[in-house]
């Protein structure tokens, strides 16, 4: 008996530690799945690039949190629900990988990278 309390034990923490690990990461996305799942919706969708980058051109729906700003980048994802996902981007995924592990850092749970960013959107997008 005392085995298999053990033994069972052992499992579940085997599988609580699996799905902790899987919230901790953050998930690479590409052009598709922003077409898919970001475009037209309700989500939290940020361009993290300058806000010379973002009026010069930006994806629909994205609001600009510079993250070469650090401070007042930190400031801006207050503004954010930590329990809904964020979709990020950047030119080419450099500034948004960056700022996706942030996110992380400070407690956001599901955390999306666009890493193609605004080059591939350029490109692809049609």
């Amino acid at each position: 008996m005392i085995g298999l309390r053990i033994s069972l034990i052992a499992v579940l923490t085997f599988c609580l530690s699996c799905n902790s690990g899987s919230e901790k990461k953050v998930r690479q996305i590409e052009l598709e799945h922003i077409v898919d799942n970001v475009l037209g919706k309700d989500v939290q969708f940020v361009d993290v690039r300058t806000p010379k980058e973002y009026k010069d051109g930006h994806i629909d729906d994205a609001v600009n949190f510079n993250i070469k700003d650090r401070l007042a980048f930190l400031e801006q994802i207050e503004s954010l629900s930590k329990e809904k996902p964020v979709y990020l981007y950047c030119k080419s995924g450099v500034r948004s990988k960056k700022a996706a592990e942030l996110l992380k850092k400070e407690g956001f749970s599901i955390v999306f990278d666009y890493s193609g960013g605004y080059d591939d959107w350029k490109e692809n997008k049609n």
